[in-house]
């Protein structure tokens, strides 16, 4: 897709995001209700198929275009199963299966599912098989976040297929692609409530903004939230280049970048809000508690630089400096 057409289409969601989804959507959507309203409001613009490939009657959205879709849904703190639908129906595409209609979501096998109780179906991916399954009975269960991540006891298989080399043998990589660049919109969303914040209330006879403390860990966490938005669109752009199996040591760079920040950043947005950022009508802890939950999801920072350790390990020390500094189709994880 060209850079004029994401941005577009880019600019449609956040607009229908904007007027489809507040903290009281957020609210709701704790308590076990559906955004429906959100949902009819997004739906229309096709966003289910949206990675799905041109010639299987998808958009052909690119991983890179889809990130900046994902941070878009982190910044209003992902008021519906939309990143899910898109990764599941990529991955029944890329098994060549039909997608169905309806909110569909996607698992490895056995493991929660987000929005379990929620989904018409969902896909689940065991050791490179991937196979669609109507969603079943769900067990309700929750995260930090309070999003849904059920227990399912899915229907039988209505298909089956195998994925390419190319998407690896597990959902852990598409899962933790998404989670960076959700992380990295809602450290953006963060941001931007604690400085509007910092430069309203009033203390001492000024604004807090003006105090150099808060000055200082405003700018780390505006350093901390970029640095998780470059790491992530440069992820998914890996993996478009070489595919979620190769592009390993990209996403996992990413997790990382974007779980480290959120540690941080979440503190400094509670210390700048102090006990307001905690009430139950704000709109911060409904970004923070989905940050903290976000970097357990699709590997936390220890998996990830686990895997890359030994990725490193394995190929030698004279390949190191290449890998960090030449990352290309030679040098793969």
């Amino acid at each position: 897709m060209s850079e004029d057409l994401s941005a577009i289409l880019q600019e449609q969601v956040a607009r229908a995001l904007t007027d489809a989804t507040d903290v009281a959507t957020l609210r709701a959507l704790e308590t076990g209700a559906f955004p429906q309203a959100a949902w009819d409001a997004l739906e229309p613009l096709g966003l289910a198929l949206a990675l799905v490939p041109e010639e299987a009657g998808g958009a052909g959205l690119s991983l890179e275009d889809a990130a900046g879709l994902f941070l878009l849904l982190g910044q209003h703190a992902a008021p519906l199963p939309l990143a899910e639908g898109m990764g599941a129906a990529l991955l029944l595409a890329a098994a060549g299966l039909p997608v169905p209609e309806g909110v569909l979501t996607f698992a490895a096998a056995g493991e929660a599912v987000p929005w379990g109780r929620h989904a018409a179906h969902v896909v689940l991916v065991d050791g490179g098989r991937v196979s669609l399954h109507p969603a079943g009975i769900a067990t309700p269960g929750e995260n930090i976040g309070r999003e849904p991540r059920d227990a399912l006891a899915p229907g039988p298989a209505l298909e089956e297929g195998a994925l390419p080399a190319r998407f690896g043998a597990e959902a852990r990589g598409l899962t933790a692609l998404i989670r960076s660049a959700q992380m990295a919109g809602a450290l953006q969303a963060a941001l931007a409530l604690a400085v509007d914040y910092a430069n309203t209330r009033v203390q001492f006879g000024r604004p807090i903004g003006r105090f150099q403390a808060i000055q200082q860990q405003l700018a780390l966490f505006a350093a901390e939230a970029a640095a998780a938005s470059v790491a992530a669109r440069s992820a998914a752009r890996a993996a478009d280049r070489r595919g979620l199996a190769d592009a390993g040591f990209e996403i996992g760079c990413a997790k990382i970048t974007a779980g480290e920040a959120a540690g941080t950043c979440a503190a400094i947005a509670h210390q700048v809000f102090a006990a307001i950022g905690v009430t139950e009508e704000h709109a911060l802890h409904h970004l923070t508690r989905r940050l903290w939950s976000w970097r357990e999801e699709g590997g936390t920072e220890r998996f990830w630089a686990q895997r890359i350790g030994a990725a490193a390990q394995a190929r030698g020390g004279a390949a190191l400096w290449p890998d960090i500094t030449a990352r290309d189709e030679e040098f793969l994880i």
